[in-house]
């Protein structure tokens, strides 16, 4: 039978804590409660081993650090009924010195109930919040059913503590958190709903890990990666480890990855030694296993991410970049698992990989800033230089494709994007002209002597502009040709076999345009 416990807080002296188990006789209050020197968890322990049945553990079950009750306690009292059949009840005092009562109990129901009579310096146990803090820090997620009942002050002393128009009594606790369940049966929305419920954090996580391992260890657990708050950025994460739902500590290192502890989550492992020092689990084989496979986990993710999700992984880059980075700092083997899924922000402001970067470039090199304010002045030089090249490597495709090695070209930004590309005069050729019209043909032959210069000035607002690099070349000659005749004609006429050609041309766009 399971066992359902109850947290029961007298506000005058007294908390109870009572359940419904399998209880003790008196002499099993005499081996297990009185001989402090008896070795309990060792007893426990082997009996517990011939049972086959998989929920008999001893962690969550028995209360080996029975004598803690006397840190806050003037008193302590347990009134017990076993589940042996003909036992009787037992009911144990003690006030923390080597002298006890045991006599014979009142109690009719199997289980126990453990009574402490608080100090008068520990008083704040019996304030409701207090309790119910503890209850929720270590027994939310608990496999048994635990209830907090607060008896009113005027019932305190009363044997009338029942009140049929009460409602039905809820546990604190969940039985069965989401981590215990498969993966394919959980649903979004549930995982941010225990990600609010655990960590009390109302901004929804990025995305979340679940881990679900029966072979070669048991291992379950949800790792979520939350949302900075820049403000409190500084604040570590919190990874809970549970042992059969029953909370063990906080941030363990010596067994979550210590990258991992930007993160929120929770680690369940009932196959972690508890009952061995720090120093034990730091060189433990199998604790190391552990710490490997979730470090393994929480790179396939990132890649999942990367691969499927480009535009989310993009996004969530800086709230995770922190984490990710320090995780290749400290651990080599997720260094080698996620170096090709670290990303960095061009001029452009576009998220890229190193290699994606350097793709297609001679020049190898790469310059980056750690402080976009700081280092603004080199930002605006790299930008520049960077436009520059780009406008560089346009004006040569098409001064390639016209074949045309004497044509100056340029790019610039128009006012109009209409426009693809406009034709400019060089200050001396149009003086030579203005001369010619005015004086006629007696400077015909002096004209003939200078050949005009021209600047073809691409438009790099135009979208047939902008469209040219990542044309293949038969398709970059046709447009190149097209723009630069195009240029000339609001210029001057074309001579006539130019004017054939961009004719033939013209024909052939507009049936590609089909």
């Amino acid at each position: 039978m399971q066992t359902k416990a109850s947290a029961w807080m007298l506000r005058l002296t007294t908390l109870s804590v009572s359940d419904n188990g399998i209880g003790m006789t008196a002499e099993e209050i005499e081996k297990y409660i009185t001989q402090i020197a008896f070795s309990g968890a060792a007893d426990f322990l082997a009996k517990y081993k011939e049972d086959d049945n998989k929920d008999s553990q001893i962690i969550g079950h028995f209360g080996l650090g029975f004598y803690s009750a006397f840190m806050p306690s003037e008193r302590v009292e347990i009134d017990t009924l076993s589940y042996q059949k003909g036992a009787k009840p037992a009911k144990w005092s003690c006030s923390g010195d080597m002298e006890y009562d045991l006599s014979e109990g009142t109690r009719t129901e199997r289980g126990t109930t453990i009574i402490l009579h608080i100090a008068e310096d520990s008083k704040e146990f019996l304030d409701e919040f207090t309790v119910r803090s503890v209850l929720n820090k270590y027994c939310a997620f608990l496999p048994v059913e635990i209830y907090l009942n607060v008896l009113p002050e005027e019932k305190a002393d009363s044997s009338e503590d029942k009140d049929t128009d009460k409602p039905e009594p809820k546990p604190i606790n969940d039985t069965a958190p989401l981590w215990t369940k498969s993966p394919k049966d959980c649903t979004d929305e549930e995982y941010r709903e225990f990600y609010t419920k655990a960590f009390s954090d109302f901004t929804p996580p990025l995305f979340w890990i679940h881990l679900n391992v029966d072979f070669p260890f048991n291992l379950k657990g949800i790792l979520y990666f939350p949302k900075i708050n820049h403000e409190f950025a500084a604040q570590e994460g919190q990874i809970k480890l549970y042992n059969n739902q029953v909370f063990v500590a906080d941030n363990v290192k010596e067994v979550i990855p210590e990258f991992l502890m930007l993160l929120k989550g929770v680690i369940d492992c009932p196959d972690l030694p508890l009952n061995v020092s720090r120093s034990f689990l730091q060189n433990d084989g199998y604790v190391k296993k552990i710490a490997s496979h979730i470090t393994k986990k929480v790179a396939d993710k990132l890649g999942e991410l990367f691969k499927k999700q480009r535009e989310e992984y993009d996004r969530y880059w800086d709230d995770i970049n922190v984490f990710i980075k320090y995780g290749c700092m400290r651990d080599e083997k997720f260094y080698d698992k996620v170096k090709d899924y670290i990303i960095y922000k061009d001029l452009s402001g576009k998220y890229i990989t190193l290699d994606e970067y350097l793709e297609g470039r001679d020049d190898k090199e790469v310059y980056y800033v750690t402080d976009e304010n700081l280092q603004s002045q080199y930002i605006n030089i790299f930008r520049e230089q960077e436009q520059n090249a780009a406008d560089a490597a346009l004006c040569e495709d098409v001064k390639k494709a016209l074949g045309n090695d004497e044509l100056k070209i340029e790019a610039q930004a128009l006012k109009s994007a209409d426009v693809p590309a406009v034709i400019l005069l060089s200050e001396q050729s149009r003086r030579m002209k203005e001369m010619y019209r005015s004086y006629g043909q007696q400077f015909a032959g002096v004209s003939d002597m200078f050949k005009d210069e021209y600047t073809l000035v691409l438009n790099k607002s135009n979208p047939l502009v902008k469209k040219l690099p990542s044309l293949d070349e038969e398709s970059k000659k046709l447009l190149s040709e097209q723009i630069y005749d195009m240029a000339m004609l609001c210029n001057k006429p074309l001579p006539p076999e130019q004017m054939t050609r961009f004719i033939e041309r013209s024909n052939k766009i507009l049936q590609m345009a089909l």
